[in-house]
């Protein structure tokens, strides 16, 4: 099957879900839906199931609960007047977020509703007689179980239902944990063995599902419990499956670490899963501006694609770089860190370059940052025609003399709430093709990468207990694979501890770090402007919505404890 096909898929939902949100109103033809061949009829049925992911992925949803709620990331009220939204992204920091939170709102309703999606386009799949429609239905059941997956991740509830007119049964631990690995397990016979692109789930995209479920199945049957017991059967699944991903010689790890956050990284081999936004011009996809200033322009020749000063990184975290590679910068020492697009920051003669050759530069930015500056609507340029480079103030926030020059410190008061404050996070490129760079965004998000396929083997060879050299193996290679700037030295030795360091400089921001520090018991520590350790928080509260939806059925769903 072609990727064009996945391309197909996001016109003829239209067609036929009327709750399939942002695809263009294209008109196709003057015929009715019901003059639909059963290609046309299955391809529409299974494109919603997928078309959800990018509600899900949205910066202020599945992104804000992963990363903002951790050590990674962390969010002021911005010059006291931007991002306040009634408290709710210093309450998820510092793990006080209450059952009304929006975010968990929305995030619980993407998911419900992609499972329902999902169950739709099995029921309609069953009598289709397309050729696709096995297919299919095992692509439509494997999305369920992911859902579903994070859904137990999240909120330590899974919803079971086969027939569109029942009630779905609620599971919770060792029962969610089974039915998601039945689920996945009997869809991955029928699934595609060669990749598709990233945007459809295989044979590979399963097994690193199946991977990530038994790596973390010790802390969904036992939520609260103060330390996990990682079974090693589950470990021997967790090798065994990502064998099979590293087995098949499909996947290869990128030499250039920001490769796989390009503007066109769809074709990356590294990519085994992810949100394929290429066929959505009009979505809204905003991970390439959540964290930059308001008065970064990415793009020179886009006016309104700017940043919008948003989360940044915390002390604590940046302090596990500096830690690592002290004394040498990690900027010099891992090209995971940071990569440099401008030559201006450390030539400042080169400050008139053209348009195509424009770049801000990529990771974890620092100081003082450069870049086009909008006078009067327009970006000023040099007298040759090509555009200027200079130092940027907060010019958008009438604050002119303020440089734009981001600071370790952040934290929630006046002062580290300010619009300069925490080193920010550049990691996905900005769209050059979309009309609007700030608001659309045609990269695909990361779902799964061959890198995580590699540290989950890791991590599961060191919890059942295989010598260490067996994971740090795995650890180096990930490093050593990136050898298109500076290559990070290999470590000489591997714990835990160690590991997790590794898994955030490896995977910062690409929403795992919250299932991370609960796996690895770090989630009840503390770091900047949060203390709370109640283990209670180590899920979210069921919104209250759905329990007032489902308070005629006595018992059904109840609240998660300690909200």
């Amino acid at each position: 099957m072609q990727n064009k096909i996945f391309i197909l898929f996001m016109v003829l939902a239209a067609a036929t879900i009327n709750s399939c949100t942002k695809l263009n109103e294209t008109v196709l033809d003057e015929y009715s839906p019901t003059s639909l061949t059963d290609q046309q009829v299955a391809e529409g049925l299974i494109a919603p199931v997928y078309a959800k992911l990018e509600d899900i992925f949205l910066h202020t949803n599945y992104l804000a609960l992963q990363e903002i709620s951790t050590d990674e990331a962390i969010l002021p009220y911005r010059g006291g007047t931007d991002w306040g939204d009634n408290g709710i992204y210093i309450s998820l920091h510092q793990h006080v977020t209450t059952s009304t939170d929006p975010n968990v709102r929305n995030t619980w309703n993407n998911l419900t509703v992609a499972i329902s999606r999902a169950l739709t386009a099995i029921s309609g799949l069953k009598s289709n007689v397309d050729p696709s429609a096995k297919l299919f239905i095992a692509e439509a059941r494997a999305m369920r179980a992911y859902y579903n997956l994070m859904l137990l991740d999240m909120f330590d509830v899974v919803f079971q239902k086969e027939d569109p007119n029942g009630i779905s049964k609620v599971l919770r631990g060792e029962d969610a944990v089974e039915y998601i690995r039945d689920e996945l397990e009997a869809a991955e016979p029928v699934l595609e063995t060669t990749s598709t692109g990233p945007g459809r789930l295989t044979k590979a995209g399963v097994w690193g599902l199946l991977a990530r479920l038994h790596l973390n199945a010790a802390v969904y049957r036992n939520r609260y419990a103060a330390t996990f017991d990682f079974r090693k059967e589950d470990m021997d699944k967790v090798v065994e499956y990502c064998d099979k991903i590293i087995g098949t010689g499909q996947y290869q790890l990128a030499t250039e670490y920001f490769s796989l956050f390009d503007d066109n990284n769809h074709t990356n081999k590294e990519l085994i899963f992810a949100v394929d936004q290429r066929a959505d011009l009009a979505g809204h996809n905003r991970m390439a501006y959540f964290s930059l200033s308001g008065d970064q322009w990415p793009l020179a020749t886009n006016t309104n694609a700017n940043g919008t000063d948003g989360p940044a990184i915390t002390p604590d975290f940046y302090q596990s770089w500096a830690n690592a590679y002290a004394p040498t910068d990690p900027a010099a020492a891992d090209p995971r860190f940071f990569k440099q697009n401008m030559s201006v920051y450390t030539n400042p003669v080169d400050s008139c370059v053209d348009a195509p050759q424009y770049n801000i530069n990529r990771g974890i930015l620092r100081g003082q940052q450069y870049g086009v500056r909008k006078v009067g609507g327009v970006f000023v340029k040099c007298a040759s025609g090509k555009y200027k480079l200079d130092k940027l103030y907060h010019d958008s926030r009438s604050k002119p003399n303020l440089p734009v020059d981001f600071t370790l410190q952040v934290d929630f008061t006046v002062a580290g709430s300010n619009y300069n404050t925490g080193y920010r996070v550049s990691k996905y490129e900005f769209s050059k093709t979309t009309v609007n760079g700030r608001n659309f965004g045609e990269h695909d998000i990361v779902i799964l990468r061959l890198a995580d396929v590699y540290l989950m083997r890791a991590e599961a060879k060191l919890r059942r207990g295989d010598a260490a050299s067996t994971a740090l193996s795995d650890v180096n290679t990930v490093r050593a694979a990136r050898t298109a700037r500076v290559v990070p030295p290999a470590l000489g030795a591997i714990t835990l501890d160690l590991l997790f360091r590794e898994r955030g400089f490896e995977l910062y921001w690409e929403c795992l770090r919250r299932t991370d520090m609960v796996r690895f018991g770090k989630y009840e520590g503390t770091w900047t402007e949060k203390s709370n350790a109640d283990p209670t928080k180590r899920i979210f509260p069921i919104p209250q919505t759905a329990i007032d939806g489902a308070s005629n059925i006595e018992g059904y769903i109840s609240q998660n404890e300690g909200y």
